[in-house]
């Protein structure tokens, strides 16, 4: 294959600095030049995509950076990941299935030497990371880095920090010259992750500077901090803390950092209106604590770029130039596929999805709208269709395990990951994967108090300007808010609500029961049992269950909606439960007058009637008087149909 290697261009070096082409030809004896090949937010995507295929993928990326490894011409290169090394979908489906991670295939084939831990790495908990890090798919074990971690309480990954597979720093030797690697983590991994018994230290300045100071006494002069802090821009904020660090590479924010000739794939090219998808320059600098300018890189994850950042140290580590940028991964340039990936990891993976693809669960009438800016922002059918597949398990079985019938359920947007709109037509196994990947399970949280409920539903709405994961797709009521109204804020390390939520005006329950009027709880509002993920239930995405015990019902949200689409649908998706158009649920404002549920007796759905008095011991909140109940109950007959396994 022919060497696609890139030169540097002096035109993006920062001021003051000297081009790095100019002084390969006419080096000091006593300077020290390295490569840093980087990428992050891999995230399991092992698949190219494009028309043809022809962009990105794990295979093609491995055979891109082994060139560059080999191919460099400085005095060492150095391999990087900041994070992110998987993540819940089909690619990782099948490596749960077939007992070989694929991705850790693909990482051993690259050949780090060092990887950060990022918070989609706990997504499946600390028991299957620490699965897949001490697994036989790394023939050449490679220090997973992070100093913020405290792993003391979860037994098993504590056994590879003993060992030396997971650390906070590790020194890395390139031809004759030490370089210290630091890790960190986001501090909202408790949020955003499952990391159960790991202890978070927020404070990221002082664990990076405590590893630092360590290095330095150890006569390491050359510090590289990899850090998944979930966007570039925290990176640089955290830089003017730290005295002594020369390089950052950034992950979890997804970024692409790119300069005016660097060649981008198609797909990134800037439109004709003149957006572009590029965040900035590559490098990015920020001066340190000692004033010193620190080059900070990313890539846009995905296995679609690798960063190339060549720098110069004097003999005292002081970096004295720097200079690089992204190489798009991409079969147009002549990159092949690596064969051991593409026969270890891709093909295997290939041939599960293909089996998901086949099993058709459901015929929709209607293209269902999972498009991340709407999950996270609005009601959508999709998010409709979810979250009743959640309800309708927890009605299901309830019983079985001896709780209260759930009346609602909830779905955070950020848990629903396909950001496409899926046309209307067959609906596949596949499909449910692609939009419910994550290792989240069914649960109840009983007896919710009326005041708590409305507090859940404050975080839902608290920011919805910014897109984040936490807003809410709904079951088994309807609600109001006004996004003028003051935003609830929780405090990240004491969950504590620190600033009161005045953005729900209105909660109706569909039997009619009113929980929230005018943006007040009413009088002696029942409790409400709610179904939801444990992700939610245990405070994901800051929840304010307040530590609220709840029944795990064994099921994945996943296969609750393969169930529900199949067994409760009878695999029709129909346009009069999901329509495309139109909200029914969650509204900005008020609830139109029209679609206000019209109150009934408690276990009479649909009928009109009145409810029991407020504080009436004797009334408690009925079981779903909606068109869902109705078909879960009709559905279910003589028996659960929920226990159905999964595709073997």
């Amino acid at each position: 294959m022919m060497s696609i290697y890139r030169f540097l261009k002096p035109s993006v070096l920062t001021a003051g600095a000297i081009s790095l082409v100019g002084l390969l030809s006419a080096n000091p004896a006593d300077a020290f030049t390295l490569t840093v090949l980087h990428n992050n937010d891999g995230e399991s995507v092992l698949l190219p995509s494009g028309d043809s295929g022809e962009i990105g993928g794990a295979a093609r990326f491995t055979s891109l950076i082994k060139d560059l490894q080999t191919n460099a011409t400085t005095d060492g290169v150095i391999t990087l990941s900041s994070g992110d090394n998987f993540l819940a979908g089909t690619a990782f489906n099948a490596s749960l299935q077939d007992g070989v991670f694929y991705d850790a295939i693909v990482l051993n084939e690259i050949g780090y030497d060092a990887i950060a831990l990022g918070n989609h790495d706990f997504d499946f908990g600390p028991d299957i990371l620490a699965d897949f890090i001490s697994s036989d798919q790394f023939t050449t074990p490679v220090p997973f880095l992070s100093s913020n971690l405290d792993f003391s309480n979860e037994p098993r990954l504590q056994d590879l920090v003993e060992q030396g597979r997971i650390a906070s720093s590790v020194v890395v030797e390139k031809a004759g010259e030490r370089i210290g690697v630091i890790g960190a983590t986001t501090p909202l991994l408790a949020s955003i992750s499952s990391p159960r018994n790991v202890e978070i230290d927020s404070n990221i300045a002082g664990a990076v500077q405590a590893e630092i100071d360590a290095l330095e006494a150890q006569g390491i002069n050359k510090i590289i901090l990899i850090s998944h802090l979930q966007s570039v821009n925290e990176e640089l904020a955290l830089i003017p803390q730290l005295s002594g660090v020369d390089i950052v590479v950034a992950g979890g924010g997804s970024e692409l950092l790119a300069n005016e000739t660097d060649p981008l794939l198609p797909d990134d090219v800037p439109a004709v209106s003149g957006e572009s998808p590029v965040f900035g320059a590559y490098p990015l600098t920020a001066n340190n604590a000692d004033g010193e300018a620190v080059p900070v890189v990313t890539t846009s994850g995905e296995y679609r770029y690798v960063g190339q950042l060549e720098i110069e140290f004097d003999d005292e580590g002081k970096v004295t130039a720097f200079n690089g940028g992204p190489v798009r991964v991409f079969g147009e340039d002549g990159i092949g596929f690596d064969p051991t990936v593409q026969a270890e990891a891709v093909a295997p993976v290939e041939e599960s999805i293909e089996e998901l693809a086949e099993n058709v669960l459901a015929t929709s009438e209607v293209d269902l709208d999972g498009q991340r800016t709407a999950v996270r922002t609005q009601e959508t059918n999709l998010g409709n269709l979810i979250a009743d597949a959640l309800l309708a398990t927890g009605i299901d079985l309830a019983d079985d395990f001896g709780i209260t019938t759930p009346t609602v359920a909830l779905q955070n947007g950020g848990g629903i990951r396909n950001s496409s709109i899926i046309s209307a037509g067959d609906f596949t196994e596949l499909d449910t994967f692609n939009i419910l990947p994550f290792a989240n399970f069914v649960s109840v949280v009983p007896e919710v108090t009326a005041e708590n409920f409305k507090e859940i539903l404050e975080n839902a709405v608290s920011n919805v300007e910014g897109i984040d994961g936490r807003f809410a797709q709904i079951s088994g009521f309807k609600f109001a808010y006004d996004p003028a109204g003051t935003a609830q804020v929780i405090d990240l390390e004491t969950s504590e609500i620190t600033t009161t939520g005045t953005r729900v005006t209105t909660v109706i329950l569909d039997d009619g029961t009113v929980i929230v009027e005018d943006g007040q709880v009413v009088a002696n509002a029942p409790a409400i049992s709610i179904a939801t993920i444990d992700f939610l239930a245990r405070g994901g995405d800051q929840y304010p269950f307040d530590g609220a015990e709840f029944t795990n019902l064994g099921v994945s949200y996943q296969q609750a909606l393969a169930n529900y689409v199949t067994n409760v649908l009878d695999g029709r998706i129909t346009e009069e439960l999901y329509a495309a158009d139109g909200n029914t649920r969650t509204f900005v404002g008020e609830i139109p007058a029209d679609l206000i549920p019209t109150p009934g007796e408690p276990g009479t759905p649909g009928e009109p009637g009145t409810p029991g008095e407020p504080g009436d011991p004797s009334v408690s909140v009925p079981e779903p008087t909606s068109a869902l109940a109705m078909l879960v109950f009709g559905a279910l007959g003589a028996g659960s149909l929920w226990q159905r396994k999964r595709r073997a």
